[in-house]
């Protein structure tokens, strides 16, 4: 169904500069936009883009002007742009199915309106609730819980007693709940300590691809609502993650950290265990963390410091191969002073 120009406005608060009725069939970005596709820019080199394609409306913020394109001024074109992408990538509505290769145990409770695809397994007494989609190939342990709205991509295992919020979603190859690593070397082995805990994922989490989280050695790993997780991720057991997150790919976090709120790890960091990181703590990508860290602190580095402190460590390192010349210079006068 086309927008016009206005729907979309009213859609994201903005404000039209131009033709209001301008049908609005599709949403593109420049350098492949057509007639009747909304694009959008950040930046001076985006809207100059912009303005030299074929689409019909951009969505801006600022104060920029056109005399050939139709503007949507908006506060934040990023996240008008987040608001606006639904209108034209809908996901498919899949409710109120069971594939005929579903197992679905007497004792599971499976909402009417959740989707069970095909080759899924339910295990005994889980609870699957409104609207849930298990898109194919899932495998939920006893006494698992999925909660309105969520969303288990192909392949994702939930083992036993994972209880996952409303409207979170799981993508593809996702483990969840599968032991922590908890070993005791005793008499020339390592002896498997048994992981008796759990998962519990809240509300609006989202965990990317081949992502692993470890149920608790006793009691709870737990993920706050709101966290976003990248792909190639892996809690470890115990791990208690704060709300609001970000946690980028191929980070790694050890058993028993506790993070608080607004925590951000960039790319490749990784965490030793039974650490404290505090709410709103930046940890820029690939920092090896060692220690507790405060409250809105910056780390970086391996081992990682605060940022400061690691950026004058890397400004001096620059500075060393001039150092070494000059010692050397030094030593040569020297030398030849004594002779």
């Amino acid at each position: 169904m086309p927008h016009t120009v206005a729907d979309i406005a009213k859609h994201v608060h903005g404000e039209v500069h131009g033709d209001s009725t301008a049908p609005i069939t599709g949403f593109a970005p420049a350098d492949s936009a057509k007639r009747g596709d909304l694009t959008f820019a950040e930046t001076d080199a985006y809207f100059a883009a912009a303005e030299a394609s074929a689409a019909s409306a951009i969505l801006i913020a600022g104060d920029r002007t056109s005399s050939t394109k139709t503007l949507i001024r908006v506060k934040n074109a990023r996240v008008a742009f987040a608001k606006v992408l639904p209108l034209f990538f809908a996901e498919p509505v899949l409710e109120g199915r069971r594939h005929p290769t579903a197992v679905i145990p007497n004792s599971a409770s499976v909402d009417d309106t959740a989707y069970i695809g095909p080759h899924c397994v339910i295990g005994e007494h889980c609870r699957i609730e409104a609207r849930a989609v298990l898109l194919g190939g899932n495998h939920l342990g006893d006494n698992c819980v999925v909660g309105e709205d969520t969303k288990l991509f192909p392949n994702v295992v939930l083992y036993a007693r994972t209880q996952v919020g409303k409207r979170v979603r799981l993508h593809a190859g996702c483990v969840i709940g599968s032991d922590g690593f908890g070993y005791v070397f005793d008499s020339g082995v390592h002896q498997k300590v048994l992981q008796v805990g759990h998962v519990i994922i809240g509300d609006d989490v989202e965990i990317g691809a081949n992502s692993t989280v470890d149920r608790g050695a006793i009691g709870a790993t737990v993920i706050g609502k709101g966290t976003k997780i990248d792909n190639l991720v892996q809690f470890g057991h115990n791990v208690q993650f704060g709300e609001h997150g970000i946690v980028v790919s191929q980070t790694g976090i050890a058993g028993s950290t506790k993070l608080g709120n607004y925590v951000v790890l960039g790319g490749q960091v990784g965490l030793a265990g039974h650490l404290k990181i505090g709410n709103q703590v930046t940890i820029a990508a690939q920092s090896g963390v060692m220690h507790d860290i405060p409250d809105g602190e910056k780390w970086l580095g391996s081992p990682a410091q605060p940022d400061r402190s690691t950026k004058r460590q890397w400004l001096a390192l620059q500075q060393l191969p001039e150092l070494l010349r000059r010692v050397k210079e030094l030593e040569k006068q020297l030398t030849e002073r004594k002779l």
